[in-house]
């Protein structure tokens, strides 16, 4: 049986839906992401995992445990939101502190816990500094302690970078998976940011409008996306009806596709013609916006040297070999 089990789990506030019939799992250890857009559902399905919401029906089960009877306190769950919550009153190892107390541990095993935790986020030498004396990243490793010092079965994160700058969030998310693995901790991980969801997880739920409407790894959400929704939201996905695609395939094709950018090739006697419309700068990568057979395409390519650029205007040939091109619903 799985480590936590979601089953049938409906919510919904008065007449508005949140979401029905959720169902899935995760295993022991593994690193799950819920991914969508703002009001999907996605962080209320993390709170009433953690008890903070009810529920108006299903089940949710942990290590086999109905946690619904439960009240959060008492389901060993720690969660860290994106508002760090510390105490102001109260320095670094007294806010990483707090939960041992209000759980009566020992004065000794109180400290030797706390002192590891800090270690781990690597905070030690700022365990008396209080809130205010602490930067946003800083800050976020205290409340990241505090749930990791009373040892949660499950660890809950929802969207705990998003207030942070670019270079920040991406050593903090490094830092997160890092102590994830080395802890062995079953995280639920909530975002909309889709390259946090690839860089972390072992596994993606992709929520849309109150369901889970992809279910898979990293890989497969990116090269395979079942529906125009997915492939919208991971990556930057060429999305074509099935007269363009026919168009510019120049073979009959039954449905909607969808086509990754980086997948389409830029050559000098490509078979599929095309001209230069434009070209953005996404640092290590150029986006030419080209145009073929009536056709709007993005097109990415690693932005090895100011000579290789292609100047507005340009034809240009295209090469998409068959496995670039993804049938969608």
């Amino acid at each position: 049986m799985s480590y936590l089990v979601i089953q049938n789990l409906h919510k919904r506030y008065g007449a508005t839906l949140v979401f029905s019939d959720i169902d899935c799992t995760v295993e022991r250890g593994e690193f799950v992401t819920l991914l969508g857009p703002s009001g999907c559902g996605k962080s209320t399905l993390l709170r009433c995992v953690a008890g903070l919401t009810e529920v108006n029906g299903g089940r949710i089960e942990l290590e086999g445990q109905n946690l619904l009877p439960l009240p959060p306190q008492k389901r060993g769950i720690g969660m860290v939101f994106q508002s760090y919550a510390l105490f102001p009153n109260m320095t670094v190892a007294q806010n990483v502190a707090f939960g041992l107390r209000m759980q009566k541990v020992p004065k000794a095993e109180n400290a030797r816990r706390v002192a590891e935790v800090l270690e781990l986020v690597e905070l030690s030498e700022l365990a008396n500094r209080y809130p205010h004396q602490l930067s946003g990243g800083q800050s976020q490793r205290v409340a990241l302690a505090r749930s990791l010092v009373t040892r949660p079965r499950l660890l809950l994160l929802d969207e705990p970078l998003s207030a942070l700058d670019a270079r920040i969030r991406k050593h903090l998310r490094e830092q997160i998976r890092r102590i994830q693995r080395e802890l062995g901790l079953t995280t639920l991980f909530v975002t909309h940011d889709q390259e946090e969801a690839l860089t972390l997880s072992d596994r993606i739920l992709l929520m849309d409008a109150g369901r889970i409407v992809q279910n898979g790894s990293a890989e497969a959400l990116y090269t395979q996306p079942a529906t125009a929704f997915a492939a919208g939201f991971i990556g930057n996905y060429n999305l074509l009806d099935a007269n363009a695609a026919s168009r510019l395939l120049g073979r009959a094709v039954a449905h909607r596709v969808a086509i990754r950018p980086e997948a389409i090739v830029l050559a000098p006697h490509g078979s599929i013609d095309a001209q230069i419309r434009s070209h953005s700068l996404l640092g290590n990568v150029i986006r030419y916006r080209v145009e073929a057979r009536g056709v709007e395409l993005l097109v990415d390519v690693l932005n090895r040297s100011a000579a290789d650029l292609h100047a507005s205007g340009q034809r240009i040939g295209l090469e998409i070999g068959e496995e670039a091109i993804r049938e969608i619903a």
